[in-house]
């Protein structure tokens, strides 16, 4: 039988694919390992419970129902928890609320396992208004940020210290404005001193950021106005500053960190030393192809660079790669003589040893491939486990190497797992969670020992599901392909062929998209082919449905290929697209009159330059949240791939590959989609473009869904009614079956 996705598909796609548009939801779920590196922590059934990966069987209650819910009250709904580093207090995060769209404020309760004892955190502060609330090392205290402030509470008498005053929506304490959260992940703005007796802190300047006036239609009779505040490309971005106060309050030392006065620069990471009386920061000019690692002493404030890079493109902060990072950390070795650095420097994502004056570096990592992902750092066993995937881009595999550089790359992940493998591993590297799926496996969990990666039950259950689902692989409609273009480009890409598939006959083809710098479609995992917003079964329909990921997009590569696209967003990647599709077309069974292509986001505006650009490939277009003008994008993003725009010969590079510039070359079939409370690409870029279209008599249907933000999901029947609108303009303008 062919693989028939079936409707629960939809949730896990949309999920994958909004994780690609918005990175990841705050509060990472992630495996809560005992320090032992056997056991690890859970919810389960409203309960937090110890699980151990050598029994199977084994479980016991670290928190019951009944200790989890506060008197008069339900139980707490734990959204996620931390154990402080005795072991003795578990911080409970519940009643979450979003922050733009990640959950990032809420309550949160301390229980304390010797007295038995439930405690709410910041009584006197309103309710869900805490962020990233976390114990100090000692334990005796937990610091957060409410209302741009930031407090600590000592858990011995519930007394709380307001350190910081002058927090508002334009001066933030502890926490960033929209850019900073959305494009350098940067949302936790302090961090605890070793020590317990210091926090460390950014605090943001939005006060001379324009907002952008969003206006609200609908939750009102009159409508009104909420301003974000909002760098386009070519305004500076909101200062910084980064300083340390007592976690007992007074003045705050603020740090001496160089900047440009009229560019202004950027801090997206900062963490203290590996001691109490320096920081550790990583500087970035306007343009992010240069960066600095400065240390900064607390006492003076006197800052030091210690480490430069520079990049002909730009630099990928390791947040911008790898979600661990999202809330911060540093890696040191050796007590604080040498910590890891990820770098491209070589042409490939390595990691390095760098002394802690930043004379010495090693090269942990050797060889033609790239870094994927940091999984575990064990140096008492002197090992890096890492992810990568060197001869298949479209894949994923646990490594591990040694830490001084030594020997090559033992690939941990059996060999006959041909796939996507994702890892959790307990920190000493002795177990891992491990999720495993491909384009015909569904996704399998098991715990496994490492390094032999043996599931501790006996029970291998990938393994299992690798012989079971023979038959699913012989007969599954999707393929996975090169394609080489007449420029000499080789893309990977995956096809759904039809049920029935006739090679004699002519089928319609639908091209889904993203092309820019932060999303890869083309993966060897479950559901990743599956077209979540397609009513009904594409293939069961008669369409040939496919992706490729062309230059640019973030596959491991190479620098080379990623970097690739610096200032050729809108054109580079276009051109791969239209060269990949062109070389497509001349199978036999795919029918050049029934051309589609559609894209959310980034892959809204490359289906925007597909239509325009290249009008003789492409007949019809389902363009949703596109950027129609690179100008009117933040900064962050849009000038680390395109430059400064500093003059008309800076703005000219924007609109080289924005959409409004090819708008009035449109002939085929064009949907544009987007939410008027878009708080990321804003409704304006639909109206921009409207403007364009008209102004050249090219006609086109526009839904507006009044509110709704970046991700259309707002509101009853909205999914319901994007899903069919979709599909119905889909059938009537690119005609499903053979001919």
């Amino acid at each position: 039988m062919n693989i028939k996705y079936r409707s629960e598909l939809f949730a896990i796609a949309f999920l994958l694919f909004m994780l690609v548009q918005n990175a990841v939801m705050a509060q990472i779920p992630s495996t809560h390992w005992a320090k032992d590196g056997f056991q690890y922590y859970k919810v389960q059934s409203g309960e937090i419970v110890v699980l151990d990966a050598r029994n199977v069987n084994k479980k016991t209650v670290l928190l019951s129902k009944e200790q989890l819910t506060p008197q008069g009250q339900k139980p707490i709904a734990v959204r996620n928890f931390y154990l402080a580093d005795d072991g003795q207090k578990v911080l409970l995060y519940t009643n979450s609320k979003k922050v733009w769209r990640y959950n990032t404020r809420g309550d949160y309760w301390v229980y304390d396992l010797t007295a038995k004892k439930l405690t709410k955190l910041g009584n006197n502060l309103p309710e869900s208004s805490l962020m990233f609330a976390k114990f100090s090392p000692d334990g005796s205290k937990v610091g957060y940020v409410s209302g741009h402030n930031i407090y600590v509470e000592t858990l011995a008498n519930s007394s709380i210290k307001q350190l910081t005053t002058d927090g508002t929506t334009k001066l933030i304490n502890g926490t960033f404005d929209w850019a900073y959260e959305e494009e350098f992940f940067c949302r936790d703005g302090f961090r605890w001193s070793p020590d317990s007796k210091q926090i460390a802190y950014w605090q943001i300047d939005a006060s001379k950021t324009k907002n952008y006036l969003m206006l609200n239609t609908t939750d009102s009779i009159y409508p009104y106005i909420k301003p974000v505040e909002y760098p386009v490309a070519g305004e500076p971005p909101s200062p910084y500053k980064i300083g340390v106060i007592s976690a007992t309050g007074g003045t705050t030392k603020w740090m001496d960190i160089p900047t440009d006065p009229v560019l202004q620069s950027y801090v997206p990471r900062m963490e203290w030393a590996a001691n109490s009386s320096e920081l550790i920061i990583q500087h970035l000019n306007r343009a992010q192809n240069q960066t600095d690692v400065m240390m900064c002493e607390v006492s003076t404030g006197k800052s030091t660079s210690v480490y430069q890079e520079k990049d002909a493109a730009w630099i990928d902060i390791l947040p911008e790669w790898e979600e661990h990072y999202y809330y911060g950390g540093w890696d040191w070795f050796k007590k604080g003589a040498e910590f890891l650095w990820a770098s491209e420097k070589d042409g490939w994502r390595h990691l390095y040893r760098i002394s802690r004056d930043g004379k010495k570096e090693t090269l942990i990592t050797k060889g033609n491939y790239d870094v994927m992902q940091i999984n575990a750092i064990d140096e008492t066993s002197g090992y890096v486990y890492f992810s990568a995937s060197p001869d298949n881009a479209t894949q994923k595999y646990l490594y591990r190497t040694k830490l001084d550089g030594s020997g090559k790359a033992e690939r941990l992940t059996p060999a006959n797992q041909m796939g996507t493998h994702e890892y959790d591993v307990s920190p000493n590297g002795k177990a891992a969670t491990h999720t495993f799926s491909n384009y015909y496996i569904e996704r399998v969990n098991e715990v496994v020992s490492l390094p032999n990666h043996k599931t501790f039950s006996g029970d291998e259950k990938v393994a299992k599901a690798l012989t079971a689902s023979a038959d699913e692989k012989k007969e599954s409609n999707v393929e996975f392909f090169k394609v080489k273009t007449e420029d000499g480009v080789e893309m990977d890409g995956w096809m759904v062929k039809p049920d029935n598939f006739d090679q004699t006959k002519k089928y319609p083809v639908v091209l889904y998209v993203y092309g820019e710098p932060w999303g890869q479609n083309v993966k060897d995992e479950y559901g990743s082919s599956y077209n979540f917003l397609y009513k009904g079964d594409m293939a069961k329909d008669g369409y040939i449905y496919v992706s490729i990921d062309n230059r640019g997009t973030p596959v491991p590569k190479g620098r080379e290929w990623r970097k690739s696209i610096y200032k050729g967003i809108g054109t580079l990647n276009i051109r791969d697209l239209a060269m990949g599709t062109k070389e497509l077309l001349k199978r036999p069974y795919m029918d050049t009159s029934r051309v589609a292509v559609w894209g959310w986001s980034g892959g809204g505006s490359s289906t925007l330059n597909l239509m325009f650009q290249y009008p003789q490939i492409f007949k019809t277009g389902i363009a949703i949240a596109a950027v129609g003008n690179q100008l009117s994008y933040d900064n962050i993003y849009q000038e680390r791939y395109t430059g400064v725009p500093v003059d008309e010969a800076g703005r000219a590079a924007f609109l080289k590959g924005s959409p409004i510039t090819y708008a009035k070359n449109l002939q085929g079939n064009l949907l544009y989609i987007h939410g008027t409370g878009d708080d990321n690409v804003h409704y304006q870029n639909a109206e921009l473009l409207i403007n364009e279209l008209v102004k050249y008599n090219r006609q086109f249907q526009l839904m507006s869904y009044p509110n709704r933000t970046h991700s259309i999901s707002e509101g009853p029947g909205t999914g319901t009614h994007l899903s069919t609108l979709y599909t119905n303009y889909l059938k009537e303008h690119c005609p499903p079956g053979a001919r």
